[in-house]
């Protein structure tokens, strides 16, 4: 890529701003059955309306003070945290692809990651609707960028998702409990369908190490067991991006000895 612009720079940040609004009414209305198309804006608390003047993703938020303009309640700190950070994830993008084709095609994968993972981390649910079209849109991104390859893309889906729905099943069957649930099986795939094949040990050992040292970090601070349920979701979405910034290196230090896949 060239050298990044002030203007290019300012329309990927505008772009996940704009996009990030978006994915809170995902955020928020998936988990419902609610319409993300054809329902209007409103206040949560009120229920009033929200006009587009008072809908500007980030500044509105900050010239409203983080309240609702008609009954004052609080506006929860989600939305402009999500359309922030969508914001900064498409700057990493640009930084790393420039402003391409596939900018645009692994905005979505990593756009996926995102909403997934605020839902998960609220609702303790992976809704279909993201993982399996994610899973359908990786393959098809794999037929026609060099990236992966379709082959490379085929596996990863077969491999993640086999390998973690197989730990799931042995999990439940020695301990007579659910650890990992279906919708962490088929984000695995989905990011197996994106990252291809050699990306599934990786992203499992970086989920791993990041999810234990938070969820032993959470479990000590709230005082409670080894069965309190932890979303997993975030966790593979947080090596998923670490990976794919970072693939080289990463492999390279964990398999040193290994042919590249």
């Amino acid at each position: 890529m060239g050298l990044p612009t002030y203007g290019e720079i300012i329309f990927v940040m505008l772009l996940g701003l704009i996009w990030g609004s978006f994915f809170n009414v995902c955020i928020v209305r998936l988990p419902k059955d609610e319409s993300i198309v054809f329902l209007r804006s409103k206040c949560p608390h009120c229920s009033s309306l929200i006009p587009w003047y008072l809908n500007i993703p980030l500044f509105s938020y900050l010239w409203l003070h983080g309240r609702c303009a008609y009954c004052k309640a609080r506006i929860s700190i989600q939305y402009p945290l999500v359309e922030l950070g969508t914001a900064l994830l498409y700057l990493a993008l640009y930084w790393q692809l420039g402003l391409g084709v596939r900018f645009f095609v692994y905005a979505i994968f990593a756009s996926l990651l995102l909403v997934i993972s605020v839902i998960d981390l609220y609702h303790q649910i992976i809704p279909d609707e993201l993982s399996l079209s994610g899973l359908v849109l990786g393959f098809v991104a794999s037929l026609f960028l060099e990236d992966v390859g379709w082959k490379s893309s085929l596996l990863g889906i077969v491999v993640g998702g086999g390998s973690f729905f197989a730990i799931a099943y042995l999990y439940e069957k020695l301990t007579q409990r659910e650890g990992l649930g279906g919708g962490d099986v088929k984000l695995l795939a989905m990011i197996g369908a994106w990252l291809g094949l050699r990306s599934i040990f990786p992203v499992v050992i970086l989920s791993s190490a990041i999810g234990s040292i938070v969820g032993l970090t959470v479990m000590a601070i709230q005082r409670k067991d080894f069965k309190t349920a932890i979303p997993f979701g975030p966790f593979l979405a947080i090596g998923a991006l670490i990976y794919f910034f970072w693939a080289e290196p990463i492999y390279s230090f964990l398999f040193p000895q290994l042919t590249l896949l």
